[in-house]
């Protein structure tokens, strides 16, 4: 850290001398935190292994995500299993499985990242100080239909900004637009999160998802009954609303279903579907996903729709945040035109 004299005499701690020292000093404790777990550890590792328990495979982790070969990544992975002392992913015909110790020591891993970015982050900013940020979030999936529109409104105002996107489950998306460190988000009306405003943008109906050559896929439609006796796939905790919309839709059927398998994101809900020749509920917009192997059927009678949302902070002045606001019938509009 540089400390310099100022006119009067007093000593000067410029901002960027603290955002370095932050850093530094961060990435300090992070290097004696891997020591004492394995000299070997390193950033790259966790990275990795969140890529991989967040893609539910190592092949579409290593192809997709970190453009690098199977073998290799499976060598890296095997590496941090070394260091930790303990097994934290399970491989499966399908793809893979956390283990106890590997949900453990997902949610630190990812905390250890977020950390990483945002010091880096933050010294940036300081050492380049500009444009005012927008930080948007969305709802994983739905970048593809929702941020071409919404950047198109802010068209005008994007040369004087920058916009920064995250995306992630929704729980964490309402938890971001809490803390201030996300301006707006896509994400579903998350509940117990106070100071917390919601503008809503679609319903979206529920579909059955379901292998293309299932016995059930020669339907045009499928009513709930129909699903006793399949192996049913839902979703986890991670998408606490649409569990809760899943879980109410079955019960007013009269339907009573016990799931086998529960999946975290979408890749793994279809990987799960695809290998143990099963069905689930999900949102219309998992459509654009479906991989050649799955399809989707709509649903006979009163289907059931879960709310797509605009959420944001009750106290967020930001003049950005009030012209997307003021412009949301409009890019409502524009997504709808370009869905039909």
């Amino acid at each position: 850290m540089t400390v310099r004299p100022t006119s009067t005499g007093q000593l000067a701690i410029t901002p960027l001398d603290v955002a370095v020292a932050y850093l530094k000093g961060t990435l300090l404790r992070w290097e004696r935190c891997f020591t004492s777990m394995g000299a070997g550890m390193e950033l790259r590792h966790l990275r990795y292994f969140v890529a991989v328990a967040e893609a539910g495979s190592l092949t579409v982790a290593a192809e997709q995500r970190l453009h690098t070969s199977q073998p290799s990544l499976s060598r890296q992975i095997r590496d941090l299993e070394d260091e930790v002392g303990a097994r934290l992913l399970t491989r499966r015909a399908r793809g893979i499985e956390l283990t106890p110790a590997g949900r453990a020591f997902l949610d630190h891993a990812r905390s250890v990242l977020s950390q990483v970015e945002a010091a880096a982050e933050a010294a940036r900013r300081v050492a380049h100080p500009a444009k005012p940020c927008f930080t948007m979030g969305f709802l994983t999936g739905h970048e593809l239909t929702w941020m071409p529109e919404a950047l198109r409104i802010l068209r005008d105002e994007l040369p004087n900004i920058d916009v920064m996107i995250s995306s992630q489950y929704s729980p964490r998306l309402a938890d971001g637009l809490s803390k201030g460190k996300i301006d707006a988000a896509f994400l579903r009306r998350e509940k117990g999160v106070p100071g917390l405003a919601y503008r809503i943008l679609v319903k979206e109906p529920l579909m059955v998802i379901l292998p293309g050559d299932h016995r059930l896929a020669a339907l045009k439609a499928i009513s709930p009954g129909d699903l006793v006796g399949e192996t049913f796939v839902t979703v986890s905790d991670t998408a606490p609303v649409l569990r809760m919309v899943i879980d109410n839709y079955l019960k007013r059927s009269g339907i009573n279903i016990t799931p086998a398998h529960e999946a975290d994101h979408l890749a793994m809900g279809m990987s799960l579907i695809a290998s143990t020749r099963g069905v689930g509920l999900l949102p219309a917009y998992a459509q654009n996903f479906l991989p050649s192997s799955v399809t989707s059927r709509p649903l006979k009678g009163d289907t059931p729709t879960i709310d797509l949302v605009l959420g944001y902070k009750k106290s967020n002045q930001s003049p950005i945040l009030k012209l997307l606001l003021s412009r949301l019938d409009e890019l409502v509009a524009r997504v709808s035109k370009k869905a039909h």
